[in-house]
Formats: C-alpha cells, sequence, structure tokens
C-alpha cells in the first residue's frame, strides 16, 4: 500500500490542532461533496481521501500510530505485540524475525502478516473506520426520514430518527473500508450538525418562542395565531396579560429521540408591542386612563 500523506490532503502542517484539522476538513467536505459535484469522478475520489484523512488525524490514538507508522498505522497493535512477543521468546519458524524492529522493519513485518513468505498464518483485521458529518436543518430533524448519503463512492440508504441532537453521533455497523484477510469491515461513524433556522429556540426536546401581541389585545384579551413545527394553532390571550408572561404549550415542543409520540413542551413569551403613530384623540384617552 502507499503512503498516503493525510497532512498533505487536509493541507495542514504535522503540528496542527485538532480545531485546525476540523476547520480544514470542513472548508474541503463542503467544496468537494458530492451533492455539490454530481458528475465529477475526481472530486468524487477526492472528497474520500478527505473524509479518511479527517478520521485518522482527529483522533488523537489513531494520530499518534499514523504519525509512527505511516501507511501501517492500522496494524500498530499487532505489531507491537509481535515485537513484545519476540523480545520474550524466540521465533521459531523458517526466516530471521530475531531483534528489535526498527522503523525500516514495519514493511517486513507486516508483509509477513499478510502473505509474505513462509508458513505463518493469515490474521484478520477489521477495516478502517469512517467519519462523516450530515447537516440537517431543525425542520429536518423533527421528522423520522430517509436520507441516502455517499461515502466511499456508494450509496448508503439510513432512516434519521426524528429529535437527533447537534453533534449526535450514531454508528452503522459495517460500512467502513473493508476488512484485511477476511476481517470484517470498518463502520462508520455520523455526526449530525443541526443548524436553527427557525424562530425557535431548542433547549433539549423543549422549544421556546417570543410572540407579539398589541397593547389593545394585551389589555382587553383575544386570540394569536402562532406557528409551531407542527403547524399554526391559535391561542388565547387572558386580559391584561403582562409583558413577558410565558405560556407552556404541552407536547409542543420537539420529538424524544427513538421514543414515538412523545415530545418536549413549547414555550411561549408574549411581547406586547406598544402603539406609535397615536392620534390626539387616541393620546386623550391614554391621558385620561392615566390620570384615573
Amino acid at each position: 500500500m502507499d503512503f498516503v500523506d493525510y497532512y498533505k490532503i487536509l493541507g495542514v502542517d504535522k503540528q496542527a490542532s485538532v480545531e485546525d484539522i476540523k476547520k480544514a476538513y470542513r472548508k474541503l467536505a463542503r467544496k468537494l461533496h458530492p451533492d455539490l459535484n454530481p458528475n465529477d469522478k475526481e472530486a468524487h475520489k477526492k472528497f474520500q481521501e478527505v473524509n479518511e484523512a479527517n478520521e485518522v488525524l482527529s483522533d488523537p490514538e489513531k494520530r499518534k500510530k499514523y504519525d509512527q507508522y505511516g501507511k501501517d498505522w492500522q496494524h500498530a497493535d499487532q505489531f507491537e505485540q509481535a515485537k513484545q512477543s519476540r523480545q520474550q521468546q524466540p521465533f521459531s519458524g523458517s526466516g530471521s524475525f530475531g531483534g528489535n524492529y526498527g522503523e525500516e522493519d514495519f514493511s517486513d513485518f507486516f508483509s509477513s502478516m499478510f502473505g509474505g513468505s513462509g508458513n505463518r498464518s493469515q490474521a484478520k483485521f477489521k477495516g478502517q473506520d469512517y467519519n462523516a458529518e450530515l447537516q440537517l436543518s431543525v425542520k429536518e430533524a423533527f421528522t423520522t426520514h430517509p436520507k441516502t448519503l455517499t461515502v466511499n463512492g456508494k450509496n448508503v440508504r439510513i432512516t434519521i430518527p426524528a429529535g437527533v441532537e447537534n453533534g449526535q453521533v450514531i454508528k452503522l455497523k459495517g460500512y467502513g473500508a473493508p476488512g484485511r484477510n477476511g476481517g470484517p469491515a470498518g463502520d462508520l461513524f455520523i455526526t449530525f450538525v443541526i443548524s436553527n433556522d427557525v424562530k425557535f429556540k431548542r433547549m433539549g426536546n423543549d422549544l421556546y418562542s417570543t410572540e407579539e401581541i398589541d397593547l389593545y389585545t394585551a389589555l382587553l384579551g383575544g386570540e394569536k395565531i402562532i406557528d409551531t413545527l407542527s403547524g399554526k394553532i391559535r391561542m388565547e390571550v387572558k386580559p391584561e396579560v403582562q409583558n413577558g408572561t410565558k405560556i407552556r404549550l404541552k407536547g409542543k415542543g420537539y420529538p424524544v429521540y427513538k421514543k414515538e409520540g412523545e415530545y418536549g413542551d413549547l414555550y411561549v413569551t408574549w411581547q406586547v408591542k406598544l402603539p406609535t403613530n397615536l392620534t390626539e384623540k387616541q393620546k386623550e384617552i391614554f391621558r385620561e386612563l392615566s390620570a384615573s
């Protein structure tokens, strides 16, 4: 396997911080995403390389192994185990395997592990895991719906449960890189990035919004039609309601993750809007009220 310079792919140096790596990945992922380059095979290839580079360099343990072992980083644990075993007892079999291993011995060691000369058994290794980000709007995350992702050139159709959180990670078993020597495929880890494109503020499963009402409705009472994520509803405004009064609408909040039919609450805060451009007659009425 040829050496792949993940730092070069992301355009960062070896001293780059985790945050620098994340920023570089997101910038390139947006630019090269298959949805934006549907007929560009080269962009698809680079998108896969960027995902692979991010998957390794954003993980401290994987990055450490990559920095030390290069192209053979995925099998660093097996190398260390064999090295320790060899130091404890002599190797019995064909070929020279003795002594301490230096960096120049990595390729020979891994060659013997994966089909080299001699009668050594073929070890099975799990394939590399993949990491991906999935952008969703608040409205999209409100309902359970199917979504098709492009992973390593293949379309993967998944069902996104309602109520997923921003930053939440789910695992798709077996959707990573193929295993070696018949080993299992790696897994795909999807991180949800949910952008708030609505007027509601979300806190857990509860939603918060502010609704304006005019002074006359605040004083005399009335009705107000407001938006919820499940549609418009008509709310009663009680007479003499105070500015900043908070009303709870049970079950009109966000769906509870993987609990069908369960929802949080919606909290509506009334904001009384004072009238402007009053006529002289209207002003006189307020003067009389203030004097009474």
